[in-house]
């Protein structure tokens, strides 16, 4: 079974309330804000609050007009690292704890022009560089399937309000699965946009003063929820280009499911799940490979993926956490090599419809401390460095593809997910397939 821990409706049934007068949004809003006061003390997901205002915004909602509106009154969460204008962005840093946004991120003015009402915003790991949520402004973030066990990261606080039913849909930011594997650790849907669909703007670090600044060639904005159909409202209010439908059915699809890679093992606990859910598939008449000559050489691209996350997006230049610097002309090469990467994932595609994939080789862990370039987790029962399961984030963020996290079964109690990755601009088809995968299962 896959695990559940609310019958709460998503964000388009709480619209829909909301179109037929059977809910306001100023109640809509109360029920949201009674669900965090009453979850949230354990979890420690919503962080920072803003529920006066999201009353006063309610309040002003009733009477008016709400066509082309489709999340008139929905109240939502974003992740911290937004910029919500009065609100402060931290990105986990005491020394910016008082340093309030002036202007909302793009993002959140395009939620808003949806008619979603912000409530506030939820915990995330110091810089966003950690499968854990936990920092010195906020503190620790639980799993509410485990509270000894992470909730994961970046979007760690944004998978507990989504998964608990605190709030129907949030929306939050993946370089390294920041989004994938908080879906996978909670049990919900969660969405990695192809580079470039949604807007970064008004997600920066706060060094930079709430100036704009360049968010290097990996890094993607996206959201989670509880459902495939409101991961695809989300991005359609989001987006900024059109994007096309394939109406393809389950019996349809040729998929490629990737279960190995040459520099992270799968433990058990997720390779049985996910196999488990292929068997259905495959039942259900879709075909399913399990290799191709068209798979690009993942150790390659793993490797430089790795640079270009640590010497690029997280150093922006300086010295790596190895030490490792990278010049100008290399730094093209790396280029150069991404877009070979790119065009051999297309070539890819052009034979089959999605890739399925692990988000990551191991469930929800225990809490622990240990910098993640130290740390160490166990796989299969063996010793493994923690940062090889970046490997399963790099296969869809180094070629910057879509990819949905959909819940597929469970391990010890434990949600387990899998990524259907897709072609460029594929967005709302993998969000379909995903959708597909999750009905059949009963996600």
């Amino acid at each position: 079974m896959i695990p559940k821990l609310t019958s709460e409706p998503g964000a388009i049934e709480v619209a829909a309330q909301i179109r037929s007068g059977a809910l306001s949004p100023l109640e809509a809003v109360d029920a949201a804000i009674a669900r965090i006061e009453a979850l949230d003390g354990p979890l420690n997901a919503v962080v920072v609050r803003d529920f006066d205002r999201a009353r006063r915004t309610a309040s002003a909602m009733d009477g008016q007009a709400h066509l082309d509106r489709p999340l008139f009154g929905v109240p939502m969460t974003v992740k911290e690292s937004f910029d919500v204008a009065g609100l402060p962005t931290t990105w986990g840093h005491l020394q910016f704890k008082d340093q309030l946004a002036r202007r909302d991120a793009r993002v959140v003015t395009l939620l808003q022009d949806a008619g979603a009402i912000i409530l506030g915003k939820t915990n995330v790991p110091p810089d966003l560089a950690d499968m854990q949520s936990n920092n010195p402004v906020y503190g620790r973030t639980n799993n509410p399937h485990d509270h000894s066990r992470v909730a994961g990261g970046s979007s760690g606080g944004s998978a507990v309000a989504v998964a608990t039913g605190m709030v129907p849909a949030e929306y939050g930011s993946d370089i390294g699965s920041s989004i994938r594997n908080p879906a996978h650790f909670n049990g919900i849907f969660g969405h990695k946009t192809t580079f470039g669909l949604v807007s970064r703007r008004g997600h920066g670090h706060p060094v930079a003063g709430g100036q704009d600044m360049h968010y290097g060639p990996l890094s993607v904005t996206g959201p989670l929820a509880r459902s495939a159909d409101d991961l695809a409202l989300l991005l359609e209010v989001t987006a900024e280009r059109p994007l096309p439908r394939r109406e393809k059915g389950l019996s349809d699809m040729r998929f490629l499911a990737v279960l190995d890679h040459p520099a992270s093992e799968i433990d058990a606990s997720v390779r049985d799940p996910i196999e488990a859910a292929l068997t259905e598939v495959e039942r259900a008449g879709a075909r399913i490979d399990r290799s191709s000559e068209l798979l690009p050489d993942l150790a390659e691209q793993h490797t430089n993926y790795m640079r270009l996350l640590n010497t690029l997006e997280m150093a922006r230049g300086q010295p790596g956490p190895g030490g490792q610097t990278i010049s100008l002309a290399d730094y093209y090469l790396l280029l150069d090599t991404q877009a070979r990467n790119q065009y051999a994932w297309a070539e890819l595609f052009a034979e089959y419809d999605f890739v399925l994939a692990p988000p990551l080789p191991f469930v929800a862990y225990p809490h622990d401390d240990t910098p993640i370039g130290a740390r160490r987790i166990a796989i299969n029962g063996k010793d493994s460095a923690f940062a090889d399961a970046l490997a399963w984030a790099g296969v869809a963020t180094f070629p910057n593809l879509p990819s949905t996290v959909v819940p597929v079964g469970e391990s010890g109690g434990l949600p387990c997910g899998m990524q259907v990755m897709g072609a460029e601009w594929s967005d709302l088809d993998c969000i379909a397939a995903a959708g597909a995968i999750g009905d059949l299962l009963g996600a």
